[in-house]
């Protein structure tokens, strides 16, 4: 029997570190991974030998951040050792896919709580009681369901689909936590399945490689493990987007603004993909009153479907009026209209004035800003009318950017909507693919170091301590000095240089 070819050697290699990493991280998830008061796992062996004790804590925190890391190292390994992007390399992806996915569907929720937040609001819709004007902390002993604190006092920001969503996890559940993250949980793993099978359709469109991006963008660990692990419903939320803009782009426009409204419905961040859904609609050789046709069919049916939805479920549009999430005048250091309107703030403190005052005027003019920067790409045609689609496209890929850069805070997954934008309107070589590579390690090191669960008595900086040491080593070490990897971050030019030294 012959050898196996070095190439698939390697490929096989990635898939099964991938594998390792995500099971590794599974595991870690017993002692470190989010859980409710309520949950029956609490009193469970080995959940309580793994969460009591400093010791085993402190191991479950470096499963979980050396098996991360160990998935990313597998998503860059892979890329280079597929080599050609051919139509060959989709089976391999998707077995990529399954291996690094299917593990993390079991974890304690990892790096958010935010599942625990949809099981309060489901439990508001159960009880009768409207999330867009409740908190969970209008339900008894709401402190045992495991959200956020910022989540008990501030209404839901999600729209009519996801509260239904919401409700029937919590209906068939029984309440208990486990059954119901497991319904989120199969949710975004259908959004992913929905990219799986709709980035590769759009690529096609415009002329971008589609297993190339497969691996760039639904492969890409920051989004595993935010819409995997974490469960985030952005992953439903992006999945039916784009499902909506290839049937948009296709001229199946009803079908297509039917599956961008649900998005909506889901979070109506992806309002703003809608009049572009409109555009492609109408079609390249569209003149302005044809346009303007277009965008009122396409705001007529999503508005009469949106108002269907609230009758049904009695809430209306209340959804308008909790747009905003809860701790809007928050700030995150690496977002940067957030750390100058904190800056800004702290300066005009220094001399005695009003510094909370100044910030969320530099927070609401970055909001204001976005806005217009949105609404001007949205009439910003492309002059070539063979790169229409594409063209459009990316004007979305940036009014989302606007959006995203423009913010006080910028939470990690908001790094994979603008991720699916842009890759599926292709991201090169060169500058561009290592900007995406820097940044996935960013967001997978400050997914590593930021939310970590423990009981009040085991000491969480002695953990957040080793999960910083454990993560920014085994990052760097991935991004300086492994032999494999290292050559990824680096620019031809770097290593021209060091071979003429």
């Amino acid at each position: 029997m012959s050898a196996p070819k070095p190439a698939t050697t390697g490929v096989e290699v990635a898939l099964r570190q991938g594998l390792v990493g995500s099971l590794m991280a599974t595991v870690g998830s017993i002692g470190i991974g989010w859980l409710a008061g309520s949950s029956f796992l609490i009193r469970t062996w080995p959940f309580i030998v793994a969460r009591t004790t400093l010791p085993a804590v402190i191991v479950c925190t470096v499963l979980v951040c050396a098996g991360i890391v160990l998935l990313l190292r597998a998503w860059l390994r892979l890329g280079q050792r597929i080599g050609q992007w051919t139509p060959e390399a989709r089976p391999v992806l998707k077995k990529a896919l399954w291996y690094w996915v299917t593990p993390l569907v079991f974890a304690v929720p990892l790096f958010s709580r935010d599942m625990y937040a949809y099981i309060g609001q489901g439990r508001l819709m159960l009880e009768g009681l409207d999330p867009y004007t409740n908190g969970i902390s209008s339900l008894s002993n709401y402190f045992n369901l495991g959200p956020d604190t910022l989540w008990t006092e501030a209404p839901t920001p999600y729209g009519p689909l996801w509260l239904w969503i919401e409700f029937g996890a919590v209906a068939i559940s029984g309440g208990a936590p486990e059954p119901a993250l497991l319904i989120f949980r199969l949710f975004g793993v259908l959004g992913v399945l929905m990219l799986f099978r709709y980035v590769p359709r759009i690529t096609a469109l415009v002329g971008v490689n589609s297993e190339r991006a497969l691996w760039l963008v639904v492969l890409n660990p920051v989004l595993l493990i935010n819409f995997v692990a974490s469960g985030h419903n952005d992953a439903l939320m992006m999945g039916l987007v784009t499902a909506g803009l290839y049937y948009a782009a296709t001229r199946r426009g009803i079908r297509g603004v039917v599956l961008v409204t649900a998005s909506i419905a889901v979070k109506p961040i992806t309002l703003l993909a809608l009049p572009f859904a409109g555009l492609l609609w109408a079609g390249r050789a569209a003149g302005w009153p044809r346009r303007f046709l277009y965008w009122g069919a396409t705001a007529v049916l999503s508005l009469g479907l949106l108002a269907l939805v609230g009758y049904l479920n009695g809430l209306g549009f209340g959804w308008l009026g909790a747009l905003s999430p809860p701790g809007e005048s928050l700030w995150i250091w690496f977002a940067p209209v957030g750390l100058l309107g904190a800056g800004a703030g702290f300066a005009v403190n220094l001399f005695g004035g009003h510094g909370a005052a100044v910030s969320d005027v530099v927070f609401t003019a970055g909001k204001v800003l976005s806005m217009l920067v949105a609404l001007w790409l949205v009439f910003r045609i492309p002059k070539n009318p063979e790169r229409f689609t594409q063209g459009i496209l990316r004007h979305a890929a940036w009014a989302f950017a606007a959006v995203v850069l423009m913010a006080s805070v910028i939470q990690p997954w908001y790094m994979v909507w603008l991720l699916v934008f842009f890759g599926v309107t292709g991201i090169a070589d060169g500058r561009q693919l290592r900007l995406v590579y820097y940044l996935t390690a960013f967001f997978v090191l400050i997914a590593l170091t930021d939310q970590l669960s423990v009981f009040v008595w085991i000491p969480i900086g002695v953990v957040r301590a080793v999960a910083i040491a454990v993560g920014a080593a085994l990052v760097l070490h991935l991004v300086y000095t492994d032999r494999k990897t290292h050559r990824l971050f680096r620019a031809p030019r770097f290593w021209r240089r060091r071979r003429a030294g």
